[in-house]
């Protein structure tokens, strides 16, 4: 199966995410037998994504930008650490994206964003992204509509410039159902070894699940593009989240077929100066 196909967004479709189940795995299984070969599927995809970054990183000339969204729980910080296990940190960073700063609430609400985007042969990951703009900004009426609804355009528009300069970008939305995030909060509360990720505000934030839905969907719907897909993950099992997401990466990667670049030393002569 090409995850890639299978869960992107097609630009210009009306998303609704009831439509979607965020328990699906598509056959995949993890645990006896044919769940013993999926286990060994990522473990695979997260050898080929290391061998794809170093190329990348070899190559030096284009950038990858990972987005991840999802609400409270969905899995941003456990993909990264999953899926990128094997990444060098020499090229592949990541960026939080929090309550902005005052030099940050200064500026035009791109431009914190801009400045964190990857270097040419690097891979960059966006734990929460320009779309908190479009989320948090408009659930809590933090602006008014006049001000949040014209940057589903500024996004676009900002985005396309990315990719025209050399950086593919790749969005997903890790997707969990409300019963899920129940079942790990209160997996959180059990755990003292987690008690350190409670957070007062997941508590508070889903109380306004149904209006962060209206925000996602109208995101998806509005903002992916061929240029730069939204992903509807299936997110209610952790590692089929992490498998999806690694082999929409891998899949991209190979697209891009990054290349090592020519030497530019005389390889025979530097063997002769070995003898």
């Amino acid at each position: 199966m090409k995850f890639h196909a299978k869960l992107a967004v097609p630009p210009h479709k009306k998303v609704r995410l009831k439509d979607f189940d965020p328990a699906e795995t598509f056959g995949y299984e993890k645990g006896h037998e044919k769940g013993d070969r999926d286990e060994a599927l990522m473990e695979k995809t997260t050898c080929r994504l290391d061998d794809l970054q170093y190329s990348l990183y070899a190559e030096g000339k284009r950038s990858l930008l990972i987005m991840l969204q999802g609400m409270d729980t969905s899995g941003k910080d456990g993909t990264i650490r999953h899926v990128m296990s094997g990444a060098s940190p020499q090229s592949c960073k990541v960026t939080s994206f929090k309550v902005p700063s005052p030099e940050e609430r200064a500026h035009d609400f791109l431009w914190r964003i801009h400045k964190a985007t990857p270097e040419k042969g690097n891979i960059m990951i966006f734990n929460r992204s320009l779309y908190e703009d479009v989320l948090v900004v408009r659930v809590h009426n933090l602006e008014p509509k006049s001000v949040w609804s014209e940057r589903y355009d500024e996004i676009n528009r900002f985005e396309k410039y990315l990719t025209e300069n050399g950086t593919t970008i790749l969005k997903f939305y890790l997707h969990i159902s409300k019963d899920e995030q129940k079942k790990r909060l209160q997996e959180r509360i059990a755990n003292p070894d987690k008690h350190w990720k409670l957070s007062e505000a997941d508590f508070k934030e889903r109380q306004y699940w149904d209006d962060y839905v209206d925000a996602y969907e109208e995101a998806l719907t509005k903002c992916s593009t061929k240029y730069a897909p939204w992903f509807v993950i299936p997110a209610n099992h952790k590692w089929f989240r992490n498998l999806a997401v690694s082999k929409i990466i891998v899949e991209t990667l190979e697209k891009m077929d990054p290349q090592y670049p020519t030497p530019q030393l005389d390889i025979e002569r530097m063997k002769k100066l070995l003898k």
